[in-house]
C-alpha cells in the first residue's frame, strides 16, 4: 500500500504545533513573503526550528540528528572549507561506509540539492542527508571555526588600516559600508558565538597589550577570544553605533541597546561602556525575547513548591516579593507570574527599568527619569489607571514601598522584587524603610528568595559516595550510605561539567501566624523560625534536595547557600 504523503503545514497541524487557523493565515501570509512556509513559521515565531526538523523527518523520512556536543574527527574537518558549510549551512559529521565512499550531511534543508551537489563535488563522496537546524550547525561551526575566523577577520582589519591611529580606526568602524568590513565581522562574530554558546553576557576587556572577550555562561565567566590592544577603539565604535550611543566621549560611562536577529531569534542586547586604566570595557547583556516568558514548569520548582506558588498569585490583592540578587532569575519568575495572570478579564500594568520583555495584553510602562517619570510618579499615575494587578520592576526607597503597600491595601495585587538574602529578610527591609509593621502584615501575601544553581552535565555527571563532611551539611545522618554527584567535563557541556541552570527557591506564605509576628516587628531570625515549622524549604535545603537527587553539586550549593553555618 502507497504511503500518503503530507505536506509540511499538515504535518504541523497534525502534530499539534499550530492550529489550521494559523496554517490558513501562514499560507496567505507566505505567499506574498515569497519564503517557504518553514521560514516564514519560524521567522514569525509560530513554531521553532525543532519543530520544522521534526515535520521534515516525517514528511521526508530522512533521519534527523543530535548535534550538540558532536565530536568531528581531523578528516571531516578539512573536507569542506568553512565559508562554504556557512553559506549552505550544513556540516559533514562522518562516513557511513568504512571505504569513505559516502559522507553523512547534516542539512537546515534536506531539499536543497545544490548543496548537496556543491558537497560532492568538493569532497568526491555521495551524500546522505540528515535533518538538523540552521542554529545547531551554525554552533558547531562556532565550536571549531569560530576563533580561526575571528582571527582571520582582525588580521585582515589590522592589514587594512596598517595600525593607524586611533581616530582613523574609530572612524573605520563608524563607516556603514557594512557587512563585509572586518571590524563588522568581528563583532557580529563576537555577538554571534555568545548566543550559540548560550551566554547571558559578553564581557569585551582593555588589557595592557590585548583586548580579552569573556562570556558568562551559565553564571561563570569563561575566555573565548584575544584580539591586539589596537583592535579596541574599532570595536568600541561600531558597539556604540550599533547601540546608538556616542562614539566620541571616551571619559564617561555609557549605555545604550542593540536589536540583532541571530538564527532567526530577536534578541534584545544592553551595553553599558566603561572607561578603565587601558581602554574602554565594554559589557553586553543577552536576553532572547521569548526566554523571560516561561511556563511554570520551566522554573524548576518542585510540585509542593509550585502548589505555593499558585496559592500566593491567587490572591486577589496583597503584595507579592521575588527576592535575590542580580542575575538569580527574578525577572523570569515575575515574568512567569504575570504570564499566569494575563487575561481578558484583568487590567495588568508595569513599571519597569528597563522592560526586559513585551508580553502582549499587558501595559508595560519604562521609567524615564530624564522626564521624571520614577518608579513612584509612574505608580502614583497608574492607581488613576484602573488596574488590577500592578508589577513593580524593584522597590528601591520608601517612597516606591509605601505607595506599593498602600496599593495593595486598597485592592490590587502587587508584583515586585527586591534584593535581600532570605525571605524573611525582606520583611525587615522593608520595616527598615519606614512601612510600618503592621501595614506590612496586612498587604504582604507571600516571599520567594531564590538562586540559580547550574545543573551537572547528564552526560558526565559522576557518581561517588558523600564524605562525613559532606553528609553533615547536607542534614544526612553519618551511617547512611549517600551519594552524590561531581562534575567532569566533555564535549556537550564545553568542558565545565555543568549544562544549563536551575532555580532553587524559598517560598514563604504569609499566613495568619505570620502576619501577627510581622505586626510585633519580630527578628528576621524569629519570622525565618516559624516559616520552617509552618513547612517552608530554606534555600539551603532546597539545594540539598538537587544535591541528593543528582541535579547539581555541592560545590554549587556552597555557593549558593554561603551562610551555611559551620
Amino acid at each position: 500500500m502507497k504511503k500518503e504523503k503530507y505536506r509540511i503545514g499538515d504535518i504541523l497541524v497534525m502534530q499539534g504545533f499550530l492550529s489550521r487557523q494559523q496554517l490558513e493565515s501562514a499560507l496567505t501570509a507566505q505567499h506574498k513573503t515569497k519564503q517557504r512556509l518553514g521560514d516564514y513559521l519560524v521567522d514569525a515565531g509560530i513554531v521553532s526550528d525543532k519543530d520544522i526538523q521534526q515535520a521534515l523527518h516525517v514528511q521526508l523520512g530522512v533521519e534527523t540528528i543530535d548535534l550538540h556536543g558532536v565530536n568531528l574527527p581531523d578528516d571531516i574537518l578539512n573536507l569542506v572549507p568553512v565559508n562554504v558549510l556557512r553559506k549552505h549551512s550544513v556540516l559533514p559529521v562522518d562516513y557511513l561506509d568504512p571505504a569513505h565512499t559516502t559522507l553523512i550531511l547534516a542539512m537546515a534543508d534536506p531539499l536543497d540539492m545544490v548543496s548537496m551537489d556543491d558537497i560532492s563535488i568538493i569532497t568526491g563522496c555521495l551524500v546522505e542527508p540528515r535533518v538538523s537546524t540552521a542554529r545547531e550547525i551554525n554552533a558547531v561551526l562556532d565550536r571549531y571555526f569560530g576563533s580561526g575566523e575571528a582571527m582571520s577577520a582582525a588580521a585582515k582589519y589590522a592589514k587594512e588600516k596598517n595600525r593607524e591611529q586611533e581616530e582613523a580606526a574609530a572612524a573605520a568602524a563608524e563607516s556603514e559600508d557594512v557587512s563585509s568590513a572586518p571590524i563588522v565581522q568581528i563583532v557580529r562574530s563576537i555577538i554571534e558565538q555568545a548566543v550559540r554558546s548560550r551566554a547571558s553576557d559578553i564581557h569585551i576587556e582593555a588589557l595592557e597589550k590585548q583586548v580579552r572577550v569573556r562570556y558568562r555562561i551559565d553564571g561563570v565567566l569563561i575566555n573565548k577570544m584575544v584580539y591586539d590592544i589596537n583592535l579596541l577603539p574599532a570595536i568600541a565604535a561600531r558597539v556604540k553605533i550599533l547601540g546608538g550611543m556616542d562614539i566620541a566621549e571616551k571619559r564617561k560611562p555609557q549605555d545604550g541597546r542593540i536589536t540583532m536577529v541571530v538564527d532567526r531569534t530577536e534578541y534584545d542586547i544592553r551595553v553599558s561602556s566603561l572607561p578603565s586604566y587601558f581602554g574602554e570595557k565594554i559589557v553586553m547583556r543577552l536576553a532572547d525575547k521569548m526566554a523571560l516568558t516561561k511556563s511554570k514548569s520551566e522554573l524548576g520548582m518542585r510540585p509542593e513548591e509550585l502548589k505555593h506558588f499558585d496559592h500566593i498569585i491567587s490572591n486577589p490583592n496583597g503584595i507579592f516579593l521575588v527576592t535575590g540578587p542580580t542575575g538569580s532569575g527574578k525577572s523570569t519568575t515575575l515574568y512567569t507570574a504575570l504570564s499566569e495572570l494575563n487575561s481578558e478579564a484583568v487590567n495588568i500594568i508595569t513599571v519597569e527599568d528597563p522592560v526586559e520583555a513585551s508580553i502582549g495584553g499587558i501595559n508595560q510602562v519604562q521609567v524615564n527619569p530624564k522626564a521624571d517619570l520614577t518608579f513612584a510618579t509612574a505608580l502614583r499615575s497608574i492607581l488613576r489607571q484602573d488596574p488590577d494587578i500592578i508589577m513593580i520592576g524593584e522597590i528601591r526607597d520608601a517612597e516606591t514601598a509605601e505607595i506599593a503597600v498602600q496599593a495593595s491595601i486598597t485592592g490590587h495585587l502587587v508584583v515586585s522584587t527586591l534584593h535581600t538574602n532570605s525571605a524573611a529578610a525582606s520583611i525587615t527591609r522593608l520595616t527598615d524603610m519606614g512601612i510600618e509593621s503592621y501595614l506590612l502584615a496586612d498587604s504582604l501575601v507571600g516571599v520567594i528568595a531564590q538562586r540559580l544553581v547550574r545543573r551537572l552535565c547528564p552526560k558526565c555527571k559522576q557518581a561517588r559516595e558523600a564524605t562525613e563532611n559532606e553528609k553533615r551539611i547536607l542534614d544526612r545522618p553519618k551511617d547512611e550510605c549517600v551519594t552524590i554527584y561531581d562534575p567532569v567535563g566533555c564535549a556537550y557541556c564545553g568542558n565545565t561539567g555543568y549544562y544549563r541552570r536551575t532555580g532553587v527557591y524559598e517560598i514563604m506564605e504569609v499566613t495568619p501566624a505570620l502576619k501577627r509576628l510581622i505586626s510585633k516587628q519580630a527578628s528576621s531570625a524569629e519570622i525565618q523560625s516559624l516559616a520552617i515549622k509552618e513547612g517552608m524549604h530554606t534555600l539551603h535545603t532546597a539545594a540539598a534536595l538537587y544535591v541528593l537527587d543528582g541535579t547539581t553539586s555541592i560545590a554549587e550549593m556552597l555557593r549558593i547557600t554561603f551562610d551555611f553555618e559551620e
